[in-house]
């Protein structure tokens, strides 16, 4: 007899739906054959299916000729979440499951011996690309039931036991989808708060820029300043997280088997990558490609720390994420492509021994020594950070003191409010703050006066600015201005943009 099952197959971010077709025939030698281009852990799970349906006892085949085609053929298809597929369209085509009670499901899950479905990658931007195809209604591992169910316009129905999935499909028993509690609107609750950073004002405000704008830093400043307690609190700031957003880095999530118990990742994702991490670690890809450190970071932060430590190939990979906001994995059978719309910040010391410029410690490090190790940066990577700030240690009477800073929440509304007339004054062009505005698109949202005009004209000469760099300091300034719920660029909220980018010749 003949059956057919509609599972998934998940190319980056993108599913596509594969067929299950089974055949089960009498007479000839048994067999259990699966084709159709699957890779090696989809040609193991007929040891896994078998043993699956006859450990939940259940009636299995044995005795027959068995043959799967996975369709269409031409696709590549790889990973074990198609067990569960294939052991409904082999109990179909055998007579034990009701004829057509499959059919409006898709079936995504692993089987383990004893009959236990278990969770796979991927499952979300498998379901929401299924969805897109008109499909309403998927049979997925219980432990994958959150992550799915934040879609409110599908069922999804959650078993732990293929046996669980047998008695439903033959109306044995009545099992109703499963629906998440999730609230995008809860409120988030971080661990760690801008008020427990000592002094750093000027830090402080920079960070707050950044947030408002999605504009990238570099921290230059020597040991034990906060450079990495005040990034760590960077998200803490950062504006709340739509549902669109939310699920863009669920999804992410899912295919890097990342998830969290709630389903829906609400906070804004915060990715400190040691600086032995290779380039595939941080971009992405492998043989089997994994979304990398800049697409967990999608709609959140990018922190190195120690950025001079990195290797330079690595550093220099970041250079088209930065510029794209994607990062393009080319295969020979495939093009993958994550999304990588981050914040970068990054920290370092001034030079090797960290005290170049400190006014309270002696740095022992030659020009040589300096030069060489401002030099692992490069001045394409330099131009893509917006913001560029020096810090000093902090002073005894301040760490002392007993005066708590500004909470990150009060922070945090007048971020979300910058951010609200970012919104509002892109609207027509679709994008949602002032980093992501285009060269085509500058001239016509950001406008100087005379004046502005003139006090840039002169830094530009004084400074040797490129044209990157010149269109970051009007970003900058329209921030800046959105914070201070200005309409117009006035002269201080270009100074201000210009002191974040004008202290460059001291080290680069």
């Amino acid at each position: 007899m003949y059956s057919s099952v509609k599972s998934a197959a998940l190319t980056g971010l993108i599913g596509s739906m594969i067929e299950v077709e089974c055949d089960v025939s009498g007479g000839g030698q048994a067999a259990f054959n699966i084709v159709g281009l699957p890779d090696a852990a989809i040609r193991e799970s007929k040891e896994r299916v078998t043993r699956a349906v006859i450990n939940s006892g259940i009636r299995f085949p044995l005795d027959k000729r068995i043959t799967i085609n996975l369709a269409p053929a031409s696709i590549k298809k790889e990973g074990s979440h198609t067990d569960l597929a294939i052991a409904v369209a082999v109990l179909t085509a055998n007579g034990d499951l009701v004829e057509g009670s499959s059919d409006p499901y898709i079936f995504i899950g692993e089987l383990s011996l004893e009959g236990k479905l278990n969770a796979v990658e991927g499952v979300l931007p498998m379901v929401i690309s299924m969805r897109d195809l008109g499909y309403r209604k998927f049979v997925v591992p219980f432990a994958n039931r959150k992550e799915c169910s934040i879609l409110k316009d599908v069922d999804v129905y959650a078993f732990e036991y293929i046996r669980d999935v047998f008695a439903f499909l033959n109306n044995e028993r009545e099992f109703k989808p499963f629906k998440s509690d999730a609230d995008i609107n809860k409120e988030v609750h971080y661990d760690v708060d801008f008020s427990e950073i000592k002094s750093q004002e000027t830090l402080k405000r920079a960070l707050e820029i950044a947030a408002a704008g999605n504009h990238n830093i570099l921290i230059i400043g020597p040991p034990g300043a906060g450079k990495t307690m005040a990034a760590r609190r960077l998200p803490t700031i950062l504006p709340d997280m739509t549902e669109e957003e939310a699920i863009e880095v669920t999804k992410i999530y899912s295919v890097a088997g990342l998830t969290t118990d709630d389903g829906l990742i609400r906070t804004r994702p915060f990715r400190s990558p040691h600086h032995s991490s290779s380039s595939v670690a941080v971009v992405g890809g492998g043989r089997i490609p994994k979304p990398g450190e800049v697409s967990l970071a999608h709609n959140g932060v990018l922190f190195l720390d120690e950025l001079p430590e990195f290797n330079r190939s690595t550093l220099e990979v970041l250079r088209q994420p930065l510029e794209d906001g994607v990062v393009n994995i080319s295969r020979v059978n495939a093009q993958i492509t994550y999304p990588a719309n981050f914040m970068f910040v990054a920290s370092m010391n001034p030079c090797p021994c960290g005290y170049y410029g400190d006014p309270n410690h002696e740095c022992t490090c030659t020009q040589n020594q300096i030069d060489r190790y401002l030099g692992k940066i490069s001045n394409p990577l330099l131009d893509r950070i917006d913001m560029h700030i020096e810090v000093s240690a902090v002073n005894y009477d301040d760490l002392k003191g007993k005066a708590e800073g500004e909470k990150s929440k009060d922070i945090r509304q007048r971020v979300n409010n910058a951010r609200n007339l970012q919104v509002e004054r892109y609207k027509d062009i679709n994008i949602t703050n002032n980093s992501q505005l285009s060269g085509k698109h500058l001239h016509e949202y950001i406008h100087l006066t005379d004046s502005s005009e003139k006090i840039l004209d002169m830094a530009y000469k004084k400074y040797s600015f490129s044209a990157r760099a010149y269109n970051k300091i009007l970003k900058l300034a329209r921030t800046i201005a959105d914070l201070d719920s200005s309409e117009n660029i006035r002269d201080e909220h270009l100074l201000e943009a210009l002191r974040y980018r004008s202290f460059d010749s001291k080290y680069f």
